[in-house]
């Protein structure tokens, strides 16, 4: 199988602790989490994608926002040149130990975190990526 994940995710995933909105999205997220650590490839997608999904029937659904739209750009721009490759709708990455190490470096030094002003999550990312990343979820798995 795949995880659609819309290109901002792609940062939040390399912070993502356990903590979400509520507890279904959370819930959601943790199984993700475990797909990803297991090496399942990422669709990029536009719009709302599988971590999205349980907040898709709550009437202010954030997830259709112009400024979630604008930090999926800002995300798959500098994800792309960081990777040197696409990194918007339709590019295909597999999370693997190397990827989440380039990512997570770039993430620890601002340069890939543009796509990161405003959001209300911003500073709990900061504190994890200054503590080395302890407690994250998605980790490459050894096979």
């Amino acid at each position: 199988m795949t995880v659609r994940l819309r290109p901002h995710h792609l940062l939040c995933m390399l912070t993502f602790i356990g903590k979400g909105y509520t507890e279904t999205f959370t819930e959601n997220y943790i199984r993700i989490a475990a797909r990803l650590s297991a090496g399942e490839d990422i669709l990029v997608v536009e719009g709302p994608d599988d971590i999205c999904a349980p907040m898709l029937g709550e009437v202010d659904m954030h997830c259709l926002n112009e400024s979630v739209t604008d930090r999926d750009i800002k995300a798959s721009e500098a994800v792309g040149a960081l990777l040197k490759m696409p990194a918007g709708p339709g590019a295909s990455i597999t999370p693997g130990a190397d990827f989440l190490q380039r990512m997570r470096a770039a993430f620890g030094d601002g340069s890939i975190r543009e796509a990161c002003q405003r959001c209300e999550w911003s500073p709990l990312c900061t504190g994890i990526a200054g503590s080395g990343f302890d407690g994250v979820l998605v980790m490459a798995l050894d096979r």
